[in-house]
């Protein structure tokens, strides 16, 4: 078992050094081709590209709002190609060949139950939630949901969080790497964080609304 461990442990470190090497050579184009593998369902963990993004933002070496811009523009992407996946090919396709593209039946069927439960909200909201995030567009295809609202709600739901996990990895600098460390753990407490300050800016512009 600790072999194991050890063999998974090194695979992924170099795993993750490919990425990073990428996206230090390419930019702001492997921040983009990045986001589109990991919302294609591709295993690519937006902790690391984000993260780093926000170290290269702290090092000057890249734009904040550049860094941003690619990050939505390549998940919208990867979700659409995932969405389309699911629209022409449906469940029984993606059940067949699934394993054949990365992707896990535990985790589809996990977007699934948000999907059946939320409907077309999922795609907005589960942004923020590991895994889920990944292969929420996959049911939004099965049920062949309006593409255009499709993309918006994407759009919406990834904005925030490519925005707090880019700030969290410039604000970290040198230290960016807690980000991929900490894993879906992170993911968690930007989600929890970025939904406490929309609950607060609301709350406060209501009472603002009540004492005018």
């Amino acid at each position: 078992m600790v072999e194991y461990e050890t063999e998974e442990a090194i695979v992924a470190e170099q795993f993750f050094q490919i990425v990073i090497d990428y996206i230090t050579l390419w930019g702001y184009t492997g921040i983009f081709i990045g986001m589109a593998l990991e919302s294609a369902c591709i295993p690519v963990p937006s902790e690391l590209v984000f993260g780093f993004a926000g170290y290269l933002v702290y090092r000057g070496k890249l734009d904040f709002t550049m860094s941003v811009i690619a990050g939505v523009s390549g998940g919208l992407l990867g979700s659409i190609v995932a969405y389309l996946i699911g629209f022409y090919g449906g469940q029984p396709f993606v059940t067949k060949y699934g394993k054949y593209m990365f992707l896990s039946k535990k985790h589809v069927d996990t977007a699934q139950r948000w999907f059946d439960r939320y409907g077309l909200k999922a795609t907005f909201f589960s942004r923020l939630l590991p895994i889920v995030r990944t292969f929420i567009s996959l049911p939004a295809g099965f049920a062949k949901v309006n593409l255009g609202k499709f993309i918006i709600y994407t759009v919406l739901g990834s904005l925030p969080w490519t925005v707090a996990l880019i700030y969290a990895g410039h604000m970290l600098g040198e230290n960016w790497r807690e980000l991929n460390t900490m894993g879906h753990e992170a993911s968690l407490i930007v989600a929890i964080l970025l939904i406490a300050f929309a609950v607060y800016y609301f709350w406060k512009n209501r009472t603002q609304s009540g004492q005018n």
